[in-house]
């Protein structure tokens, strides 16, 4: 039934000119660029152009995911074949919460801290007299040097 709903869709996004391929584009986003860039950009529209517009979840995003832009449309052209964009444009914007059944995939690709890391997150939190807010700043210092460390693959 869902393939009869699909079909409907894209029937009527084909109906809007250069948004025709839009369906196809939403299909091969998260295989083109990976599921935590998926999770923080996401195909909005595309302009009469040709230009696929991809919102972000901020400008840091925009502003990595611009440079990566070349790649990005090579692997959507590798896929799309002549449905491809004919361009990519990154800018802040809504982009759709991931699925309940995601949350506890993203919440495992957190890395564990180093021996290091914990080490830094304790000396970051020692000047910190209640001891429960100081333990509890050690370990989101933690947590957040861990995730920094984690790259963005493209």
């Amino acid at each position: 039934m869902s393939d009869l709903i699909g079909d409907d869709v894209r029937r009527e996004l084909s109906r809007f000119g250069p948004a025709a391929g839009m369906a196809e584009v939403l299909a091969a986003w998260p295989s083109a660029v990976g599921e935590g860039i998926a999770r923080n950009a996401w195909p909005a529209r595309i302009g009469r152009d040709g230009t696929l517009h991809v919102a972000v979840t901020s400008s840091a995003w925009a502003f990595e995911l611009g440079a990566h832009g070349a790649e990005i449309l090579g692997r959507l052209r590798e896929t799309l074949g002549g449905d491809a964009p004919a361009a990519l444009r990154f800018t802040p914007g809504p982009v759709p919460e991931p699925a309940p059944e995601d949350a506890p995939e993203a919440a495992a690709a957190v890395p564990e801290p180093t021996e290091a890391e914990l080490a830094e997150a304790a000396r970051a939190a020692a000047s910190i007299e209640e001891p429960e807010l100081r333990e509890l700043v050690r370990r989101a210092a933690a947590a957040s040097l861990a995730a920094t460390r984690d790259d963005h693959p493209i």
